[in-house]
């Protein structure tokens, strides 16, 4: 496969969703800046599956919690692959949070990573993406409904929500900004086959989602010149279930 000329970047691509949108890009023929954190082994066989393809991939150490990390892994990326055209904000933490059992310290790591990180890694994205350029932010069904254990979650990404709205207008027209917000694309670890069981079939299409549900939202968004600004929910219509 020949390459496209431009260089993507994954955060979290190590794993789960984030490496599935990695494969992807390369299979589109990008050159792949692969982010990890704590990662390591998954990140480099994700770039070795990338590079297997026929295009370029290199791993990318960062944290993003880190108050200078996001601007630091944009920089490593250009100065290391030349450029940046595409961001996916995909770098995320999931912690069941009950109301009453939220402390300062989980909801300050939640929101760091799940919504100050990917706002601090498009602002340094945009300040060297020549026009064109495409950033998309992955939000969660969770940004739309009310899950009772997962507050904290919930509203870090209903946040991802309105930060793409904003960042989508302030950028205009160089850059398009949108997100996805993936409902059930994989079930969470600590998951039975009896759950995953249960919310398939109160889900209206009747399945749990694949990465690929999510992958075929992200390559519609790559390419929808005319969408900016945009959340496309991916939940096999949870969202109207009721």
């Amino acid at each position: 496969m020949s390459g496209n000329g431009k260089v993507a970047l994954v955060t979290g691509a190590g794993h789960r969703v984030g490496k599935a949108f990695a494969l992807a890009l390369g299979e589109r023929g990008y050159d792949i800046a692969v982010h990890f954190h704590s990662a390591n082994a998954q990140a480099a066989e994700t770039t070795r599956a990338i590079a297997a393809r026929g295009v370029r991939a290199e791993t990318f150490e960062e944290d993003l919690v880190s108050g200078e990390g996001p601007a630091r892994l944009v920089q490593s990326v250009v100065e290391r692959m030349s450029r940046l055209d595409v961001v996916i904000n995909s770098a995320a933490v999931m912690v069941r949070t009950p109301a009453d059992e939220v402390t300062v310290e989980q909801w300050d790591s939640i929101f760091a990573l799940n919504l100050r990180a990917p706002f601090f890694v498009a602002q340094a994205a945009a300040r060297v993406m020549p026009a064109g350029g495409v950033i998309i932010n992955i939000s969660d069904l969770a940004a739309f409904e009310t899950w009772p254990a997962y507050i904290p979650h919930a509203i870090s990404k209903a946040g991802v929500v309105k930060m793409t709205e904003s960042l989508a207008k302030v950028l205009a027209p160089k850059i398009r900004v949108n997100a996805i917000a993936p409902g059930a694309i994989l079930l969470p670890d600590d998951w039975d086959e009896e759950q995953g069981k249960r919310f398939a079939k109160t889900t209206p299409l009747q399945r749990i989602g694949d990465p690929s549900d999510a992958v075929a939202a992200m390559l519609y968004l790559l390419d929808a010149e005319f969408v900016t600004g945009e959340t496309i929910v991916v939940d096999g219509g949870r969202r109207i279930r009721k």
